[in-house]
């Protein structure tokens, strides 16, 4: 059996069948919905169901309280369709967005390599091209763990193997098997596109990127992208590490940057003796930020990937420089465990 769902303020109409998630089927019919987690935890997918009738499922009832469920609001993520229903969504138009359906991929690893002493890189085969904007990240299944996992693409969308970077968390099953198990030739499964973290080109502004740890992954694919399209954009990517073991792909970066005069690349280690031969920025990420920009920020954009407390640190200190919340873009993953934390928003931003 299957059901029909319609979009407001779009419009539009899909088709969903029984046991398919709203969100599920809207993704896979290039309908973009705004989500995060995927688990019922975060509350980014919560709509508002004007016609019909759905199964709420396994939503927290943290995400979607029960005075929120009496309202006709679900989480797209959990719901499924009992009738042909109808929901109204906070979808702002994006004039630089791709909306590319969901598909599901087989694909064959064929290389993996250590970037860092925690962060290992996978390049994979898929059976076919995987259409994304440089940005975006995949839903990785891990075998023998529940739950696929979110790994942003390191490559540019031109390139026909998909790059990951996955640092190892500590006691992670996900991780650990990607590190511990997984070798060339085994084959892992994954849907793609997901995320609305791309590069808003037609601003025609400034861009400003800050990576940390695994975060880079996002950044070195907008970058090449970017400057394969022959962009002329002036482009700065910071990247913060505690030490030049942990600072990956560096001679890539340098590379780029003397070929391409509108790209500059700032690498900032934060964990030095003092002694210590280096002759880049030292410091954490946002303070390198600093000094590059002379604390002024005015007419850019910026894109943020990183561990949290990078991304609040770079945050105020752009806000400090006179950037504000409409220019700056973040992308957080969330997973299952976060139902049991729910860490509060920050403060600083509510995109967070």
């Amino acid at each position: 059996m299957s059901f029909q769902i319609t979009i407001e303020p779009l419009g539009q109409a899909v088709a969903v069948r029984d046991g398919q998630t709203v969100l599920d089927a809207c993704l896979r019919a290039g309908v973009w919905l705004p989500h995060a987690c995927g688990h019922g935890v975060c509350g980014t997918c919560k709509v508002q169901v004007l016609e019909g009738e759905c199964e709420h499922n396994e939503s927290s009832s943290f995400a979607l309280m029960d005075f929120e469920r009496d309202e006709g609001k679900i989480l797209a993520c959990c719901a499924t369709a009992s009738t042909d229903i109808v929901v109204e969504a906070d979808i702002d138009e994006d004039p630089d967005a791709q909306f590319l359906p969901l598909e599901d991929y087989r694909a064959e690893l064929v290389e993996a390599r250590m970037l860092t002493p925690t962060i290992r890189g996978l390049w994979l085969k898929p059976d076919r091209p995987v259409s994304f904007q440089a940005g975006q990240y995949v839903m990785l299944q891990v075998p023998g763990v529940e739950g696929e996992r979110a790994f942003s693409i390191a490559n540019s969308p031109d390139e026909a193997l998909i790059e990951l970077h996955i640092r190892r968390v500590p006691e992670g099953r996900a991780t650990g098997w990607l590190h511990d198990t997984l070798q060339v030739g085994q084959t892992l499964h994954f849907t793609a596109p997901s995320g609305r973290f791309f590069v808003r080109k037609s601003a025609g502004l400034p861009l400003i990127f800050v990576a940390g740890g695994s975060g880079l992954s996002s950044p070195k694919s907008m970058i090449l992208d970017l400057l394969a399209e022959g962009s002329t954009l002036p482009i700065t990517l910071v990247q913060g590490a505690r030490n030049e073991g942990e600072l990956y792909f560096r001679e890539l970066f340098e590379q780029l940057a003397q070929k391409h005069p509108n790209f500059n690349y700032v690498p900032a280690l934060s964990d030095l003796p003092a002694d210590t031969g280096w002759s880049g920025a030292r410091g954490y990420a946002h303070e390198a930020l600093k000094a590059r920009f002379e604390g002024d920020f005015r007419g850019h954009q910026a894109y943020l990937c990183g561990p949290p407390p990078m991304i609040e640190g770079c945050i105020a200190t752009l806000m400090q420089g006179r950037l504000f919340e409409r220019d700056i873009y973040t992308e957080k993953f969330f997973t299952a465990a976060d139902a049991a934390n729910a860490a509060p928003r920050s403060p600083l931003f509510r995109k967070l």
